[in-house]
């Protein structure tokens, strides 16, 4: 018999989490009608008691343990079950709504959350899960046999929606099976390779159906084919992919288990022991030392720096090479000894694993407090410890849950427009093999029945056929072998070996590789290569793809007055070549020699003790989150988390205001000379939606200032009335620096008396602790502050245009390539680039600007739009009437054919009304009839969600173009996905299809390597569609003639060896390197681009054509030796007609025929392509004789029967007669079709080679192209460049250390003769009787 406590332990002990907390007995019943106690956490509530009362009692007055002895044991573990359950819902049942209860075994779907002492507000020693009562208690819970023990593995279906982890405390953690510290990201074992990767091999259509075809071939009665013939190939195929998925998971175990078996220092039991990574386990303390990975998401505790700092690179998780800085908060930065550290007890309760790598939002509850955590206090999986001796961290977050693995989920599989074709043709293809296997099995039957029966004493039907009809039947299952080539295997294994050649040549291109940054093109996947040549849309991002990214202090307005512009003698502005030398700085030691300014009278004024001056330059050296480090005495490197800070503050810097050094309390400035320590009291951090950042500090004659820096936008409605003067001055001053294309920013100030402040202090204080909506609270109370501001000026900085963009956007804009711009920056700053870039013009017929705030005054807005181009093309007699109404499956609008050019421009918030459901369709409209499309102020998500729209209704090949994080949604949503490798780290490149350093480098990667690809692959497929069917049909002709007995023509060696040896080998090498003009003219006459936007080249059309010459070389192919054949004899006058004889002139014929017509295919011969189809041919003869040796008879003399066979054959006039005449019919009348179609309708590269040939003999040089700069209008424009977090960061702090900025660029202007000249260019070739009036010839 079982004690009470052992019948309590025997319940209790199965579910682990259900033991936590003070054990209460509550009455029970069981399912049998014994009535019973059981025990549980919590009581059960009636509605009568006392809540508050409740929670004073404790565990006071709970029964005393029943004896259970007299029940059964199934009826002791119902009555624990019973009572656990009804415990652990009475806690919360007040608290939560009712929510279903998970079934046993599984882990509860709602979160595990504190049970708090009402006076400290502090979890209670041991937590309390969630549950609510069920009306009725499921059966299955109160059945007699006991639920399994809970699995270590959490199930799928449980939501973790709160975190939970007490450090130095394995065995309470171990309770919510947390996932270990192992990843694991190969995909097979020794095991489980071969069963796991044949099982995905075969997943393939084609491979199944192959695999289905061996089948077949095993059964005798319908096989007239040896098995080899399939399984070669087949076999072939599945080990070279098999080989490849082996070594790509060899490299993933290698990479798990030198990641997992990294040694860490763990706290366990009070001392430091070596464990592998994959041993740690949440709530473990952990020391790190410099230079080591961090292990898993840690909180960090102590370091070995001043005030709890250390200093991480984050190069695995954002790609920024640059240090950041992280800080335990002030109540465990003290617990840098073990002894301290083994008695910390704390527990941390914050968000479930997520994959934001910015945010994190959690409270330590430690010692009767609380106190919040944010994002600055955690270190995460894939850093690295730089610059600091030691630190401490509590493990939050373990292996799968940490933030680098959440975010290392699988990228979106990209197939191409022609892999989609060619599932659809492969179908067709299949549907038309099994008609002609119809066909033949009901030419089986009748023949079988009408004449067969008369020859069953010579041909006896097999013993399983007993009718005609069966017979048929069979005939149909071994005609499906037999002409099963007509889809061969091997067409899949080339067409990835095409793509892998054509992703080495991006790789391998030197034009493409960038001397500044080391750095190539590469190609991150192998399957897109060919839809490179049909991109019709181009999304891009505009700061860091389009421009530089490095930032230049350019201008500056301080109290009215505007700095920066140089005048000659008569006021006039004066040009970049004429300006004098640059202000000279000599005067300040600590100046950057970098840093250029040509405006001296703002250095005049700084020297002459402005105060205003001063003022604007002291603003810009305090307000900032720049960390700064002096390696040598006087070399100062300033570290800035945006490339805006950094040009501000070494601005200041070369002004006389060097920022020097801060504590997370003070800053530290150089003024004119004089140091000078400021008091740091607060930082008011920037984000997106604030759009400013502010600093609150005390000087030392201790008076309190605000200083504020933002967008104009958000600043100027925040300012004093008093400054309305000054306002309307400074607005001037920022719309002429906008209208130049710079960057600007308002300055601004406010004094704060002190007993405002300790009042202000405080609310900002219990705002940060809030544990709902800080964020909106913090944001609240920084508003409140940040107001009756006194406005100081503007800053205005350069962002110059990469080297070519103009020149890039020109071409592919005459390749009929749509650009569309979607970036964060403000509409002036977008519109500005637009000119720049020669995306919009002066000569465009009108700019459209949509900035409704209103579903309705967006469309309002569209439809004007919309008007404007249908009137203008009705005043030049288009003639054509609008349609309000709009397709929604393939939108086709008569506003793309409107006459004259055209531009939109949207905003963030009018573009969130037009990409409703009920106005996208208006909205896609409108911008696909422009020319250019700007999309400002926009979100990641919005930029994800045009390209959608645009792949979703103008099913065209879509191409994003991004160097930042926030680019990676549109990269993945865009058919194809381009990152450049900027000043923004790598999740773009990560992100991306294919990567490289300037945006420059995509019109060579879209005009020539995609173009080609595209080329390449689509005569690929035609040729090989033919060759296949001229091989495979001459089995149909051949069945009608041998009483449809599924006889072949061919030896079954020839079969097997056609696709993988004769005519492999020719077909890749065209389908690798053919051209049809070189490169040079490929840059230059962009219009070659549009064959592949058109799908011209490979399609439903011309796959029939390409099957249409091969069914009618098969006929050729039979019926010219059948005929030659019937009356020929030999030299010796006996009959030439014999089966084996015909099959080799047939077998001859077709090989030369194939030969021949891949030469005629082939635009640009290369060493190798003789090799491959002349060493072809001289294989096949090769092998040919050496079947019908004597020597392979001898050896094998049941499978090489026919000796000498191939040497008589060959050795006749007569069958080189067939085979020559054959060859002639064959090839001939393509020749002739493709003589008159290059003179009477030549498409654009047959005239683009004429005109090569005709330079070629005239020695013509061709002439080079000026570029002049362009002196066009602009438009205003802003933007601010910044990232929240730093400023809670430095106020806990954090400083770091710096490597100088580069603030010098150099951009190279694009020529407006230059584009004059191209459109000049396009507009001769029209107009010129070339003979292609249709295509004219546009470059």
């Amino acid at each position: 018999m079982l004690s009470k406590a052992e019948a309590l332990g025997e319940v209790v002990g199965k579910f682990p989490l259900l033991s936590q907390g003070p054990i209460r007995a509550v009455r029970a019943e069981c399912c049998c009608g014994v009535s019973g106690e059981g025990w549980g956490r919590g009581k059960v509530r009636t509605g009568e008691e006392n809540p508050q009362e409740e929670s004073e009692k404790g565990n006071e007055g709970y029964p005393q343990f029943p004896d259970l002895t007299h029940m059964s044991r199934s009826c002791r573990v119902s009555h624990g079950i019973a009572g656990t359950l009804l415990g652990e819902m009475a806690l919360c049942a007040k608290k939560r709504p009712p929510a279903p209860v998970p079934p046993w075994g599984a882990v509860p779907s709602e979160p595990l959350r504190p049970r708090t002492d009402r006076q400290t507000d502090r979890p209670s020693p041991a937590p309390t899960g969630i549950m609510t009562v069920p009306k009725e208690m499921p059966e299955k819970w109160a059945r007699a046999g006991a639920p399994p023990s809970w699995s270590r593995k959490k199930p799928s279906w449980a939501t973790e929606e709160e975190r939970r982890a007490r450090a130095n405390d394995r065995e309470y953690n171990e309770r919510f099976q947390y996932a270990s510290n192992c990843i694991k990201t190969s995909k097979y074992n020794i095991l489980t390779f071969l069963p796991v990767n044949l099982f995905e091999q075969f997943q393939e259509v084609a491979n199944t159906y192959f695999l289905f075809l061996l089948i077949l071939q095993l059964i005798p009665q319908i096989s007239s084919l040896s098995w080899f013939t399939t399984i070669v190939p087949l076999v072939l195929v599945l080990t070279i992919t098999a080989v490849k998925d082996a070594t790509d998971d060899y490299f993933r175990h290698k990479s798990d288990n030198q990641v997992n078996n990294r040694q860490s220092q763990v706290l366990i039991n009070g001392i430091l022991q070596q464990e592998q990574w994959m041993n740690v386990c949440v709530g473990d303390i952990i020391k790190l030392e410099n230079n080591q990975f961090v292990a898993a998401d840690l909180l960090l505790l102590s370091s070995s720096e001043p005030h709890g700092l250390c200093y991480i690179e984050t190069a695995e998780l954002d790609g920024e090479t640059n240090m950041k800085v992280r800080q335990a908060i002030p109540v465990t930065s003290e617990l840098g000894d073990i002894s301290k550290l083994a008695k910390f007890d704390g527990e941390v309760i914050c968000e479930p694993p997520n994959n934001k790598l910015d945010k994190f939002s959690g409270t330590l509850y430690w010692k009767e407090n609380k106190f919040p955590l944010s994002n600055q206090n955690m270190l995460l999986r894939g850093c690295v410890l730089r610059n600091t001796e030691w630190c401490f961290g509590l493990v939050i977050f373990a292996g799968p849950d940490t933030k680098l693995m959440q975010n290392s989920g699988r990228t979106k599989f990209k197939r191409t427009s022609i892999d989609r074709l060619m599932n659809t043709l492969v179908l067709w293809i299949f549907g038309f093999l099994v008609c002609m296997g119809v066909i033949l099995a009901i030419g089986n039957a009748i023949w079988e029945h009408e004449v067969g029966t008369r020859f069953q004493v010579y041909l006896p039907w097999d013993e399983a056929v007993d009718s005609a009809f069966f017979s048929g039947f069979l005939s149909f299952w071994s005609y499906i072998i037999i002409l099963n080539t007509v889809v061969p295997i091997s067409l899949y294994v080339s067409v990835e070996v095409i793509r892998l050649g054509h992703s080495y040549f991006i790789n391998w291109d030197k034009k493409m590789f960038c001397m500044k940054k080391r750095t190539p093109a590469e190609a991150r996947t192998t399957t897109l290569n060919e839809e490179l040549g049909q991109v019709e849309y181009i999304f891009s991002d505009k700061t860091g793809t389009l421009t530089q990214n490095i930032m230049v202090f350019n201008k500056c307005s301080i109290n009215g007055r505007s700095y920066g512009d140089v005048f000659d003698v008569l006021g006039h502005k004066a040009e970049l070549g004429e300006r004098p030398e640059p202000v000279n700085f000599s005067f300040n030691p600590l100046a950057d020699k970098k840093f250029l300014f040509w405006d001296p009278t703002l250095l005049e004024a700084v020297k002459m003790g402005d105060p205003h001056t001063h003022e604007f330059f002291r603003l810009l050296s305090l307000c900032h989150t720049v960390m700064s480090e002096e390696k040598n005495e006087g070399e100062l490197y300033y570290k800035a988390q945006s490339p805006d800070e950094g040009a501000l503050v070494t601005a200041a810097r070369n002004f006389g205001f060097v920022f020097r050094s801060r504590t997370p309390k003070t800053i530290t400035v150089h003024e004119m000379g004089t140091a000078i320590t400021y008091q740091l009291l607060a930082i008011l951090d920037f984000n997106n939606i604030r759009k400013r950042m502010s600093v609150i500090v005390r000087n030392p004659e201790g008076k309190i200032r605000l200083y504020c820096k933002g967008a104009d936008t958000i600043l100027l409605d925040r300012l004093h009335h008093s400054t309305q003067e000054l306002l309307n001055t400074t607005t001037d001053h920022l719309n002429e620096y906008a209208g130049e294309g710079l960057r600007t920013l308002v300055l601004a100030y406010k004094d704060l008396d002190e007993e405002y402040y300790e009042e202000w202090a405080e609310r900002r204080l219990q705002a940060s602790l809030a544990q709902d909506s800080r964020e909106d609270r913090l944001a609240s109370v920084y508003e409140e502050v940040e107001s009756d501001m006194l406005l100081l000026g503007a800053t205005a900085i350069e962002d110059k245009l990469q080297q070519g963009v103009p020149e890039t956007i020109a071409l592919l804009t005459l390749a009929n390539i749509k650009i569309w711009v979607l970036t964060g920056d403000k509409q002036e700053t977008a519109v500005n680039i637009g000119y720049s870039c020669k995306m919009l013009t002066d000569d465009m017929t009108e700019v459209f600007i949509v900035t409704g705030h209103t579903v309705l005054e967006v469309r309002e807005e569209l439809r004007k739009a919309r008007e404007k181009m249908m009137d203008s093309s009705r005043t030049v007699g288009n003639g054509f009437t609008y349609q309000e109404k709009l397709s929604s499956s393939k939108l086709t609008s008569v506003l793309e054919a409107v006459a004259g050019e055209y531009a939109l421009v949207i905003n963030g918030h009018s573009l969130a009304h037009a990409l409703e459901a009920d106005m996208e369709l208006e909205f896609l409209e409108t911008a696909c009839a422009c020319k250019a499309v700007i999309c400002c102020r926009v979100t990641p998500l919005q930029k994800a969600q045009v390209v959608e729209l645009v792949k979703k209704y103008k099913k065209a090949v879509t191409l994003a173009i991004g160097d930042g994080a926030n680019d990676v949604s549109m990269i993945k949503t865009a058919h194809i996905g381009v990152g450049i490798s900027g000043q923004e780290g790598i999740q773009a490149v990560l992100a991306s299809d294919y990567s490289f350093s300037q945006f420059k480098f995509l019109q060579r990667l879209l005009l020539v390597h995609g173009r080609w690809s595209y080329l390449r692959m689509c005569k690929f497929l035609c040729y090989f569609f033919y060759k296949n069917f001229a091989f495979t049909m001459v089995h149909f002709w051949f069945g009608f003639f041998c009483g449809f007995s599924a006889q072949t023509v061919y030896d079954q060696y020839f079969i097997t060896l056609y696709n993988i040896v004769y005519t492999s080998l020719p077909v890749l090498a065209m389908g690798v390197f053919d051209q049809d003009v070189p490169e040079q003219r490929s840059m230059e006459y962009p219009k070659l681009y549009e064959p592949g936007q058109l799908n011209l080249l490979f399609n439903k059309r011309e796959f029939f054509i390409c099957i249409a010459q091969g069914i009618y070389t098969s006929v050729l192919m039979f019926f010219i030796p059948y005929g030659a054949f019937a009356e020929a004899t030999r030299d010796d006058g006996t009959q030439l007609a014999d089966y084996q004889s015909f099959a080799v002139t047939v077998a001859t014929s077709l090989v030369i025929v194939v030969s021949v017509q891949i030469g005629l295919d082939t635009g640009y011969w290369t060493a190798i392509n003789h090799f491959f189809i002349w060493g072809s041919l001289a294989v096949y003869f090769a092998i040919l004789f050496a079947m019908h040796s004597n020597g392979l008879f001898d050896m094998f003399p049941n499978q090489f029967r026919f000796v000498g066979n191939a040497q008589n054959t060959l050795a006749q006039p007569t069958v080189w007669l067939t085979i020559v005449l054959t060859t002639v019919v064959c090839i001939m009348p393509v020749v002739a079709f493709r003589f008159l179609r290059l003179n009477l309708k030549p498409d654009l590269s047959d005239t683009v080679r004429y005109t090569q040939l005709v330079r070629k003999k005239q020695k013509a040089q061709h002439r080079c192209m000026r570029r002049v700069g362009r002196t066009g209008s602009r438009r205003s424009g802003y933007a601010f460049s910044h990232q929240e977090g730093f400023g809670e960061l430095i106020m806990s702090g954090k400083n770091m250390r710096l490597s100088s900025l580069a603030l010098s660029g150099f951009t190279t202007r694009s020529s407006s003769s230059w584009i004059e000249s191209l459109r000049r260019k396009k507009s001769d070739s029209a107009s010129s009787p070339s003979g292609g009036a249709d295509k004219p010839l546009k470059g």
